[in-house]
């Protein structure tokens, strides 16, 4: 929700909020509201398919509230093909640098972005992490844990225009900061890496820790294996995403996927306050959960 000091006459906003069908999850329904009522809303797909949807409204008006509200069938991924697969960093980047047709598939996810860019001191804290001869997967974990145990969440620390220098150098952020940071990373070894939005559980299951970033919009990270594909990881909570994330949208890092932006006609300060709820429907078959 959006409280504005003084009226706004006009907003053109772009949402990117509905969850992408998978095959690891089905969007069974999604509903999106707007208050007061847009006068136009319209959704199409964007370049990298995720849906965006458009709505603008021309009345004044003090707040702006957006719901979002969708039923998601979540599978078990199945990870074992990744642990089976023993390509090794060096052999990835050989062939990211001979094979012209697949680095031209993955080269905007290879390429400094808005969000996303290195210098000697992020490629230094990345290539220790990367021995040439171990499996990319073994790699590419030991990275995200070592964000994961080197790092403080802290909500409070930092905007979305904190560089990624500053997260580096002062080892606080949130999932958005460690996301980048991994992505910077990854990036600077020669590889492809892609920015993912979405939600996490807010209310864990029985004997299971709440975690971090549950409560708002949460990111994480998807690197590309040879012979396996685009692998998830959650460097904020240290683990491989599953039943417990839902995958909204990816892109190159998060001014692609922005959940809400847009442009008002106003002439004060805004405050924004965001909540998420994810809630297991009970009662499912073992292996599927409906969030």
């Amino acid at each position: 929700m959006y409280n504005y000091g003084e009226y706004v006459s006009i907003c053109h906003s772009l949402a990117c909020l509905k969850p992408k069908n998978l095959s690891y999850q089905n969007c069974i329904e999604f509903k999106l509201v707007i208050d007061p009522v847009q006068s136009d809303m319209v959704s199409r797909e964007d370049f990298f398919g995720n849906t965006l949807t458009y709505f603008s409204i021309q009345s004044p008006h003090k707040t702006l509230k957006v719901v979002s509200e969708s039923l998601v069938e979540v599978f078990r991924r199945d990870f074992q093909h990744s642990l089976n697969n023993r390509i090794t960093y060096e052999k990835t980047t050989h062939l990211f640098q001979n094979n012209f047709e697949l680095r031209s598939e993955l080269l905007q996810y290879m390429l400094p972005s808005d969000f996303v860019a290195w210098d000697d001191d992020i490629k230094a804290f990345a290539s220790s992490s990367f021995d040439p001869k171990q499996p990319m997967y073994a790699c590419v974990e030991a990275l995200c844990r070592r964000i994961f145990t080197e790092f403080k969440f802290d909500p409070n620390h930092t905007t979305v225009n904190t560089p990624i220098r500053t997260i580096l150098k002062e080892k606080r952020g949130v999932c958005q900061d460690f996301s980048h940071l991994a992505i910077a990373c990854f990036r600077s070894m020669g590889l492809a890496a892609r920015y993912v939005s979405g939600y996490l559980e807010t209310m864990p299951p029985p004997g299971k820790p709440k975690l971090q970033g549950s409560d708002a919009s949460h990111a994480w990270v998807s690197v590309f294996i040879p012979d396996f594909g685009w692998y998830d990881f959650d460097p904020t909570n240290n683990i491989s995403p599953s039943e417990r994330h839902i995958t909204v949208a990816w892109g190159r890092d998060y001014a692609d996927i922005t959940p809400l932006k847009g442009i008002v006609f106003s002439s004060n300060i805004q405050k924004l306050k965001v909540e998420v709820d994810v809630i297991p429907i009970n009662n499912l078959p073992r292996g599927k959960s409906i969030l």
